[in-house]
């Protein structure tokens, strides 16, 4: 096909007629694609699929990572192994576009592939990569690794996204009304932008800012000398960036910049909205913030033959798919650990990113009850973890590690590898309680728990992110009174949140599951009315046209 003059190969909804430029560092389309790390990639992979459901007039930019993330494998102990495999892709295709943009001021030549919408349901994906023999070895190895840790070689990775995103619209002449950038990993794109439509606010009109980070600290801030170096600003002077953007210290700060460049920014849950407004309030010249939880797809997540017994009110056929489920998963769980779990035993399933704040390990720290409610014979429990740290993340691999060698001393307990799309959808289609527990407000709005409930998992969580919105407590899910946390130490409010979600599983979840289990089934099933509507990716992608679009 041509791509000149690029535009949606499908007719779009009149009420999604405004052009839209979708920036994401990462998209977790589907599990042969792995292009994705967690949870951003969770949320824009759903955001394309219910943008092709709606027939939106909205594109992906991304990048093709020819080494993805990274697979996670398994040293002899069982420990884990970070491994960096070559992929290969024969459902891309390849659009014929090259270019070059400036990376340390030297051009650099990039790739297009393209995802047709055909392929996995999905809106357009146009994929960036350097990887072609007209580039110097290092400049072909910018998009060898999502998240690169070696700091030059991620800013690279900014600009290719940002700059080379820009660019590559101009290229296929598409002219977007919007340029929406999820997280600020492409704001290099509005130097590119400066220098095509001549000010800050022809820029401003044309960009709007996603915000996932809700805390100052973890928005990424880079030397702003080293930014000019690599090329960043795409040729304008420091005195004139730094004009531009406010920033008078030698920190570039790219959530800011972002802030600063957009005429209107989203917090991805009401809790993260606020959070977001109150963070950033303190600086002079940022746009709004409103809020638009994200959300999951449900077309693609939900196990439709659940939901069909539920609303068919067959009892017996409803349990009797979640006890096929849960089987279908404990297969993957005694291939990869030798464990063989039980359909008829609750089970608790934790399963994410790996990452300090996310607190793995939580229910471990209390081993005198940890030991209790591993054998507990009256209410037996099975517990299975999995998920990916970053790599060069070391205490949180130490988490994983220690995990698997708890694992080894109970015959109820895995630690799961491979934690991508098709993994997570299993363990949540074999779980009868999805355990979330975040410090609280440090999950900007979190998704997993979303997939859980859509599977017929219960969510136990900490009152965080997008469980604010959701859990009614006990009759759709169980969730960990909120104490006042700011005036907390981190040691007191571990404390607090542990005692409490082990109350709730001795004294709720445990008797109610063995001792009244329509009533538990009862919870299941709200739990599934509740997600279906509200917290399905289609609500999200409308309301980003009808909030953060208009």
């Amino acid at each position: 096909m041509s791509f000149e003059n690029y535009s949606i190969p499908y007719e779009t909804e009149e009420r999604y007629s405004k052009k839209v430029a979708y920036f994401s560092m990462e998209f977790a389309i589907h599990q042969p694609l792995k292009i994705y790390s967690g949870g951003l990639g969770f949320l824009s992979g759903s955001h394309l699929r219910s943008a092709y459901e709606l027939r939106q007039n909205l594109i992906g930019i991304g990048i093709l990572w020819k080494e993805g993330y990274y697979d996670q494998a398994r040293n002899a102990d069982q420990t884990l192994n970070v491994v960096w495999i070559n992929k290969i892709y024969n459902f891309l295709e390849d659009t014929g576009i090259m270019f070059q943009i400036p990376i340390h001021d030297h051009p650099v030549w990039v790739k297009v592939w393209y995802l047709n919408p055909k392929t996995f349901n999905t809106a357009p994906l146009f994929l960036l990569s350097t990887d072609v023999p007209e580039n110097d070895y290092v400049s072909q190895t910018i998009t060898n690794r999502l998240y690169d840790g070696n700091l030059a070689t991620k800013i690279a990775q900014f600009i290719l996204l940002g700059i080379g995103g820009a660019k590559l619209l101009d290229e296929i002449n598409f002219n977007p009304d919007l340029y929406h950038l999820n997280e600020a990993h492409g704001v290099s794109s509005v130097f590119y932008l400066f220098k095509k439509f001549g000010s800050k606010e022809e820029v401003q009109k044309r960009l709007v800012f996603t915000t996932h980070t809700p805390e100052e600290a973890g928005n990424e801030k880079h030397d702003i000398f080293l930014c000019e170096k690599m090329s960043y600003f795409y040729g304008m002077p420091l005195n004139e960036v730094r004009e531009l953007t406010g920033m008078t210290d030698d920190l570039f700060n790219h959530s800011l910049a972002a802030l600063r460049f957009a005429h209107l920014a989203n917090g991805v849950s009401q809790l993260h909205g606020e959070v977001s407004r109150q963070m950033w309030k303190k600086y002079e010249g940022i746009c709004e913030i409103k809020s638009i939880t994200n959300a999951q797809n449900w077309r693609y997540w939900a196990d439709k033959q659940l939901y069909k017994a539920k609303e068919d009110g067959n009892d017996n056929v409803f349990d009797d798919r979640k006890r096929y489920l849960k089987n279908r998963a404990f297969d993957i769980v005694a291939d990869q650990t030798g464990k063989l779990m039980d359909p008829g035993v609750l089970t608790i399933v934790w399963a994410r990113r790996f990452a300090g704040y996310k607190r793995a390990e939580l229910l471990t720290r209390d081993h005198k009850r940890f030991e209790a409610l591993l054998n507990n014979s009256k209410y037996p429990v099975q517990i299975i973890w999995a998920g990916k740290p970053y790599p060069l993340d070391y205490p949180a691999i130490t988490d994983f590690n220690h995990l698997v060698n708890i694992s080894k001393q109970y015959k109820n307990v895995a630690v799961c590898t491979g934690y991508e799309l098709t993994l997570s959808k299993r363990l949540k289609q074999g779980a009868d309680i999805w355990l979330n527990n975040p410090r609280v407000p440090r999950e900007a709005s979190g998704t997993s728990g979303m997939t859980a409930a859509m599977n017929g998992a219960v969510n136990l969580s900490t009152n965080d992110g997008w469980i604010c919105e959701f859990i009614n407590n006990g009759n759709n899910g169980f969730v960990v009174p909120p104490a006042d946390y700011m005036n907390m130490h981190v040691q007191e409010q571990d404390e607090y949140d542990l005692n409490k979600l082990y109350e709730i599983l001795e004294k709720e979840i445990l008797p109610l599951y063995y001792d009244d289990f329509d009533t538990w089934r009862q919870i299941v099933k709200n739990g599934m009315r509740d997600v279906q509507v509200q917290f399905d990716s289609n609500r999200m992608a409308n309301e980003y046209y009808e909030i953060l679009y208009k």
